[in-house]
């Protein structure tokens, strides 16, 4: 026997008065944390104020350990005192390798003395504001061992199928829509 009768599914009751606020709300907060991400990370060789180096080496201890990765901005001027990472100037020894020690004298002009935290002499370089790439904003320790996973082709396949599995296996179920009618027998 079929019926003419409508029902409207219980969920259908309890949706909120106006769905769309939420879902722009969600978009909204979503924009604005992919534009402070663009801001505050995006790399200086897009654009961006950004750099990272990944510490090598014992000159920085206790401070920064081999491994760590430092998230560098690219300032205006730069400070005694300050750690800083810069490239060793051209027509020197290790020219071109990055190197992230503290300001201890100088000005960006004529050239910054730098030192590692952990060194008793100052470098042999003397990069100036061209050559300094940015001052320290933010360590991630030990982010050596997350980036050699993400190097890792069978690791980020195992990831992916993860995420596909709980998408699958935990998403919203469909739910029929209201004015759909039922048949019953």
């Amino acid at each position: 026997m079929r019926s003419n009768v409508v029902t409207i599914p219980p969920r259908a009751v309890l949706r909120p008065r106006l769905p769309q606020a939420k879902t722009i709300g969600l978009v909204a907060a979503q924009i604005a944390i992919v534009a402070a991400l663009f801001w505050f990370c995006l790399p200086q060789g897009l654009g961006g104020r950004a750099g990272w180096v990944l510490v090598s080496g014992t000159s920085m201890l206790p401070h920064l350990h081999t491994g760590d990765l430092v998230l560098v901005e690219h300032q205006s001027s730069y400070h005694v005192g300050e750690v800083v990472a810069y490239r060793v100037p051209d027509g020197e020894v290790g020219a071109g390798h990055f190197v992230i020690h503290r300001i201890v004298g100088g000005n960006g002009r004529t050239g910054w003395r730098m030192q590692g935290d952990n060194r008793t002499a100052p470098d042999l370089w003397h990069p100036t504001n061209h050559d300094v790439v940015g001052v320290k904003q933010l360590r991630i320790p030990d982010a050596w061992f997350v980036l050699r996973v993400l190097h890792m082709p069978v690791l980020l396949a195992l990831f992916a199928g993860f995420a596909a599995f709980f998408v699958i296996a935990f998403g919203e179920e469909a739910e029929p829509k209201v004015g759909e009618t039922g048949d019953v027998d």
